[in-house]
């Protein structure tokens, strides 16, 4: 049996925007593109052709499993990923530090990207007879947990995802008294965070150095517990996951995979590519499968970061692919969604793959971009497709029939 490693470039598909180019086409990626010229490419639709793919349904598909047959909600996977006490019976979000306006606007739906456990901690509260946990993760993110009677997951987002706008009111997605009663505490809980945080010492520190207060809480995603069947036993080998944030590490504690923990993996541009190299290698002894992923190439794309996110892919050339190729492992590198950086935000625009390894079979693609690949001989994937491709590569076949 063959053994592989997934690298999932997260956001890593783009729009032309500098000189008609894609940050993939304005990169110089040697590596990249020789595994290109020497594999298979094609395109994929991570959910479907015209759905725009949040990080946490991607994630799922990419792994196997249909988001609209198992997905528990964003929250539920940034609960796991910060190791928090989730049972079930409580609801659980992903939340932002945002800076606020004196009357209620926001400013900045990530407070510059800076949080800290500090101030998570002081949001440590009870409202009617709920307890509220809040973990700081990476940067502004935050995954908060409710643990109460009478609870729901079936309540709105507050953040509204736009600067300029006030928080929305939470509001019960069925008229049913535990949504009902969820979306009050929520309300009242952010409308706490708020008093609580604008006061805070380390936010009047803040102000004093010109830095954006992280003065509210947004909750999103509301998750709830669900069990799934184990990756290991659906697919009939074992995986483990590489990640520096905690939602991808939530959605493989999700699957039953393994998490690896890094040194200097930071889930941001600063993050240690070349130690992520060495432990995804030396986990191709224990592991059949590892799957590696990279964060940032999608923040510089939420940023509008064209040559951030250009730089960031040559870093990953150059940091990162080389100890895999020196591996007899199956390469495989996609995206989980595009995230141009002309909008900012994800986009349904499928993106890139290629896949590199002993009798795989090779096309006449030479580069690896969104263009390029278009004409390869994996045409165009849906996510759900990926892992049964690279499980028959590998040697884990499933026969249909007889």
């Amino acid at each position: 049996m063959a053994k592989a490693v997934l690298v999932v470039c997260d956001g890593l598909g783009d729009r032309p925007f500098a000189g008609g180019r894609t940050p993939l086409q304005a990169s110089s990626k040697p590596n990249i593109d020789e595994l290109a010229a020497n594999g298979i490419n094609g395109q994929m639709d991570v959910i479907s052709p015209g759905i725009v793919p949040g990080s946490d349904t991607a994630h799922l598909a990419l792994l196997g499993y249909d988001p609209y047959q198992c997905y528990p909600g964003r929250g539920t996977f940034e609960a796991l990923g910060a190791e928090m006490d989730f049972r079930e019976g409580d609801v659980a979000f992903r939340a932002n530090f945002a800076t606020v306006s004196e009357d209620g606007s926001i400013i900045d739906r990530r407070a510059g990207r800076i949080g800290s456990d500090s101030l998570a901690e002081a949001l440590n509260v009870e409202i009617d007879g709920v307890e509220i946990r809040v973990k700081h993760t990476v940067d502004h993110r935050c995954a908060v947990v409710f643990r109460g009677e009478n609870l729901s997951h079936l309540v709105s987002d507050v953040d509204p995802h736009e600067e300029g706008m006030k928080p929305r009111k939470c509001r019960p997605l069925r008229n049913d008294e535990p949504a009902v009663r969820t979306a009050n505490i929520v309300n009242k809980f952010v409308e706490l965070s708020f008093k609580i945080l604008d006061s805070h010492e380390e936010n009047r520190e803040r102000a004093e150095k010109g830095i954006p207060k992280a003065n509210i809480l947004l909750l999103r995603g509301a998750g709830t517990y669900k069990s799934v069947e184990p990756f290991e036993q659906h697919f009939g080998f074992r995986a483990c996951f590489i990640a520096g944030a905690s939602l991808y590490k939530g959605v493989a504690k999700f699957l039953g995979i393994q998490t690896i923990d890094v040194k200097g993996a930071t889930g941001r541009a600063d993050t240690n590519l070349k130690n992520k190299a060495k432990a995804a290698v030396d986990a191709l002894k224990k592991y059949d499968l590892v799957f590696l992923h990279v964060k940032a190439t999608d923040n510089f794309g939420h940023d509008g970061d064209f040559h951030g996110k250009a730089s960031m892919i040559e870093r990953i050339d150059s940091e990162l692919i080389p100890s895999l190729t020196e591996t007899d492992a199956i390469i495989t590198i996609t995206a989980d969604h595009s995230t141009p950086v002309s909008i900012r935000r994800h986009s349904a625009d499928p993106v890139p793959l290629l896949i590199n390894g002993e009798g795989v079979r090779k096309d006449d693609v030479k580069a690896y971009d969104e263009i390029s690949v278009a004409s390869g001989g994996l045409c165009r994937l849906r996510g759900l497709d990926l892992m049964p491709t690279i499980s028959d590569l590998m040697g884990f076949y499933r026969m249909f029939g007889t």
